[in-house]
Formats: structure tokens, sequence, C-alpha cells
């Protein structure tokens, strides 16, 4: 399936070409095996593709990746962090939809009520680390945000009530979906357009930016307001990690802390992004159904406490306080 060819990685490889200069030291060069929990070329994927490539021409003789491939053609995305934590690889581009298996707490990396500069300033991202840390995962940062979610349908609904629909859906709006009625079913990204071709589901979520051009096709309606934070994030085997010298360490989080400024969705270069795909849908016939009023609150007011309630029973020990750190 051809992708839509927003240029999301190209602009954030400008927009950090003055930045993170390449870097020579006296330590020999180190190849990292890395890989994608998305698919190689798909609109989720290609940042993590886009960060890879710079990392590769500006780390010469300090740090390269080796970008072994995506999910799921080497395996579930689902699987892809338990396998690096393991060593089977060195270096993951994921959402933390998929590591949720391996860290309990991973959704509030989706509940964020604060930009990431101000989540490190309160220790949140800290708290988060550290709990990666004790699975023998680094977290080095967020490289790319795709803006919020939203549930995309094959028919119309007229609030937020969901009964009657049954929904492709991922970990991280199941609890949501599931609380206004739905009945869901579990697939991995590349199964979407069959299972709403063959009308299995009548809808599934995703983010508004970072779309397959292919699902078009099949879907009428995307529904406002969005939620979550559709964030992506690298992490590094934490033995790995621990053996780089500094400098490679330094380089590896520089150059991710650059991209993660730069990611934030409150700068015009994402906005720009989003009016420029909100214009696509509108091309391709796609209309919105807004939540307005008691319905918008309820929308928000249920994603919300039904992703809280997930996070707060998973991690009673730690739910509490990172829901301090990450929500106003």
């Amino acid at each position: 399936m051809k992708m839509l060819k927003f240029a999301v990685p190209g602009l954030a490889v400008a927009a950090l070409a003055a930045g993170a200069a390449p870097v020579a030291v006296n330590a020999a060069e180190v190849t990292l095996r890395g890989a994608s929990c998305f698919p190689i070329g798909s609109p989720p994927g290609r940042p993590f593709e886009a960060l890879v490539k710079e990392m590769n021409a500006k780390g010469k003789g300090v740090v390269q990746v080796n970008l072994l491939g995506g999910a799921p053609a080497i395996g579930s995305p689902f699987t892809l962090t338990q396998r690096m934590a393991k060593g089977a690889y060195d270096m993951v581009g994921c959402t933390e939809a998929y590591f949720g298996n391996v860290l309990p707490e991973a959704p509030v990396l989706r509940l964020q009520e604060y930009d990431f500069a101000t989540l490190r300033k309160r220790g949140a991202i800290a708290y988060v680390s550290k709990l990666l840390a004790a699975k023998n995962l680094h977290y080095v940062g967020r490289y790319w945000d795709y803006g919020t979610f939203h549930l995309f349908l094959s028919k119309p609904i007229t609030g937020p009530d969901l009964k009657g629909l049954h929904l492709r859906v991922a970990p991280v709006y199941t609890a949501f979906f599931k609380a206004l009625g739905a009945t869901v079913q579990l697939a991995a990204m590349p199964k979407i357009y069959t299972l709403m071709e063959s009308n299995t589901v009548q809808g599934f979520g995703w983010p508004a930016v970072g779309w397959n051009p292919a699902w078009a096709k099949v879907t009428k309606y995307r529904v406002d307001p969005g939620f979550y934070n559709a964030s992506l994030h690298l992490l590094v085997n934490n033995r790995k990690w621990k053996s780089l010298s500094d400098a490679q360490r330094k380089f590896i989080t520089d150059l991710t802390l650059a991209h993660e400024s730069a990611a934030e969705t409150t700068k015009p270069r994402f906005q720009a992004l989003r009016k420029k795909t909100m214009a696509w849908y509108e091309s391709k016939g796609i209309k919105t159904i807004e939540m307005k009023g008691a319905d918008r609150e309820k929308w928000l007011g249920t994603a919300k406490k039904a992703a809280w309630d997930e996070v707060l029973k998973r991690s009673p020990e730690h739910g509490k306080k990172l829901m301090e750190l990450f929500t106003k």
C-alpha cells in the first residue's frame, strides 16, 4: 500500500540540522542493533528511521545503528521490547502501547498534561526511567509525537455511546472504548484495512497525523476531540547502555533530546503538519463528528478516568505518584 507522504521525518531532520553536530572523540565506534515497533516505511515508522539516519550521519566514528527491521515482519510489536530487554536488540523505537507488558506504568507516557521539558523538570521522566531500568531498559527520550488519538469509523455515531460497535484496538484505548460500551478486538496495524473492509470492525483508534492513506477507502468519519498523546520513544538495552562510553551515551542522548524538543505539538512545525492532514481528510470525504457540551465532557472525562484507573489498578505502588507528576 502506498503511504501518504507527509514529510514528517524530513521536517524533523531539517529542524535539527543546525544542532547536534557530529561528534569526534577518541573512542572505538560502536554499532547498535536497532529495531522498530512499526513496519519500515510506514507513517509511524518513519520518525525512528529519520532518527537512525541522522544518528548514522552525525555519529561516524562514535555510534552507528544497524536498523534490522520493523514489526510485525521481525515479530510482534508487543514482544519487541521484551526481546530487547533480553538482548535480542540494543535499541528500539516504539510507542508505549507496545511495552506496557514490560512496564505496567508505561501508559503514563501518553497521559501527560505537561510538555516533556516540564515533565523532566518535575522528575516525571526520571521516575519512569528508574522503573524501566529495573526491567533492563534505559529510557533515552521521546523522539516524535503524532498528537492526539482519534476514533475513526465506517458508520456515524450521535454521541459518546459506543454500544453496538466492534472496534479494532491497541492497549492505548482499549479500556476507554470498552467503558463507553464497545466490543473490541486487538490487532496489529497492518490488519486494520482488512478488518474494516470486511466490516469485522466498524472503527479503530489512531493518531490523526501519521495515517495510512489506504484507510480512507474504508473510513468515513473521524471523532473529535482527540484524546491521549501518540508519543514515540527511544529505549536501549540497559546493560548495553552501561557498556557505552560517556561520549557515546552523550551523543545518543543529545540527539534524541533535540528531537524531543522539536516534537512538541504546540510548535508551528507540528501545527502546519496537522493543518495539512486535516485538509487531506476533507479531500477524501472523511467527515468530522464533533462531541460538544456534555457529550464532549463525557468523552474526555471517560478517556482520562479509564486510563488512570487502569494505571492505578496495575500499579498501586507507583500509580498515584505518577499521576501527581504527569497531570495537572
